[in-house]
């Protein structure tokens, strides 16, 4: 999120005085669930915060907008979830061009400059609903005064940066991987503990023994594999079975609890160790 977050604040810093069209993007891929949704929500609200603090006086501002492409999006289906997210009415009789106009002026109007777009994996511009959408998202960055950041699913390798379309958007956009936490270095493994140590923290257990899970961070990361989408379910599950008195009620985490929850499909494929396969029994002829 730091690396990320870096390189995010020094694309706005070279497209606060972009005249032209081509504003510079950035692209946050990777696995599912390791975290890429949590980046953009968490760099959205640390800007809009810190735009706050710039400008308390200004309440009709709107820093930041979030969204999600929607499953086999249109044109008008993406600019509509714009309005929705601004709260402009849609009427039944206004078109892609006329809902497009109205969301363009508002966010230049609330002086917007960050635009966080999640699931730009779900474009595929081998269709022609997702090639014209994949336009409309190109029309959109270019008459709104902002920074576009995009989200999904190893987008490197999905319709959206293939063909000439995919051509202009990838000399455009600069792409960061956001992959599981790795667990092999020193280094690595003090960032790992420190995130599960700041994920014990925020427990509010009464019975909770202080540093547990710290102390059982390399089996949480053989369990989770270092994905933070399994690593959240995995200790609010817990915790959540801890506080309820018809499945645990002992309001502690303990690691015989933390083995006792069933993850992902994923978590659980890799993060088990594999079950010993008894010996067949051998067959015996008749004559023996």
């Amino acid at each position: 999120m730091e690396r990320i977050s870096l390189s995010l604040r020094r694309l706005m810093l070279l497209n606060r005085r972009q005249q032209g069209t081509a504003r510079r993007g950035l692209i946050v891929s990777g696995p599912p669930t390791t975290g890429k949704t949590t980046t953009l929500l968490e760099m959205g609200r640390t800007f809009e915060l810190a735009e706050q603090r710039r400008h308390p006086d200004r309440m009709d501002r709107l820093p930041v907008v979030f969204l999600a492409v929607p499953p086999a999006s249109t044109p008008k289906m993406l600019v509509s979830e714009f309005a929705r997210f601004l709260g402009i009415p849609i009427a039944a009789r206004m078109n892609q061009a006329q809902i497009t106009d109205a969301v363009c002026h508002l966010l230049c109007l609330l002086e917007t400059k960050l635009v966080l777009v999640d699931d730009v994996h779900l474009l595929d511009t081998r269709t022609r609903s997702g090639a014209e959408t994949s336009d409309q998202m190109k029309h959109l960055g270019e008459r709104i005064p902002a920074t576009f950041v995009y989200a999904g699913v190893d987008v490197e390798a999905s319709p959206l940066l293939t063909g000439p379309r995919g051509a202009q958007l990838a000399g455009r956009f600069t792409l960061i991987r956001n992959t599981a936490l790795p667990c092999a270095t020193e280094e690595q493994r003090e960032i790992w503990r420190a995130l599960v140590t700041d994920m014990e923290e925020a427990l509010r257990l009464r019975h909770h023994t202080p540093h547990t899970l710290a102390q059982h961070a390399d089996y949480l990361h053989q369990r989770t594999g270092g994905v933070m989408g399994s690593l959240s379910h995995l200790i609010r599950e817990a915790a959540l079975t801890a506080l309820t008195a018809l499945l645990d009620g002992s309001e502690k985490i303990t690691k015989k609890l933390l083995a006792c929850i069933q993850l992902d499909i994923r978590a659980e494929q890799q993060g088990r160790p594999p079950r010993k396969r008894l010996p067949r029994p051998r067959s015996h002829s008749a004559g023996s």
